[in-house]
């Protein structure tokens, strides 16, 4: 097999992904980490979650997700209210605003991705996460801020000069 097939690949996978991010933000006034976000807390109980949760949930870096509580905070998608057992706390909550957006929203690529990965047996996921984590090696990007989908909010480590 030609080693050209999989770049090629990786490379139809990277831009289906923009081009659907910049459409969601284009029709939607959202990116697809703000979607996510809003579609975490709305899963939660009470609507609610701390910004380290979402940050973990979403694998993002505590300043990354800083960004997008502040920009969503501003669009009134959420709001920030103090936690009531600690005050140096705040909870994140989704408002009423808020869930009018992600049902705004249509499927996105990446949850129709998660419904027919879903459907593969566990030697099949097995494979393709082993796979999968073998390109990520090669590529030598283990440390980047795992994002749930490419947007201009990633944060991209600076290219190595020696190379």
């Amino acid at each position: 097999m030609e080693y050209t097939e999989i770049l090629i690949n990786i490379r139809k996978m990277v831009r289906s992904i923009n081009v659907e991010s910049k459409r969601i933000q284009k029709e939607h006034g959202l990116s697809i980490p703000q979607y996510l976000c809003l579609n975490f807390l709305s899963s939660q109980e009470d609507y609610r979650s701390t910004s380290k949760d979402i940050g973990n949930h979403l694998k993002l870096n505590p300043s990354t997700v800083t960004g997008i509580i502040s920009r969503l905070e501003l669009k009134g998608y959420l709001a920030k209210l103090p936690n009531k057992g600690d005050r140096r706390s705040v909870y994140i909550y989704l408002t009423a605003l808020g869930e009018k957006a992600i049902n705004a929203v249509p499927g996105i690529l990446h949850e129709k991705l998660e419904e027919k990965l879903k459907k593969l047996d566990d030697s099949e996921l097995k494979n393709l996460q082993e796979s999968l984590s073998r390109l990520v090696e090669f590529m030598e990007v283990e440390d980047f801020d795992a994002a749930p989908m490419l947007t201009t909010e990633v944060k991209i480590p600076p290219a190595n000069e020696s190379e």
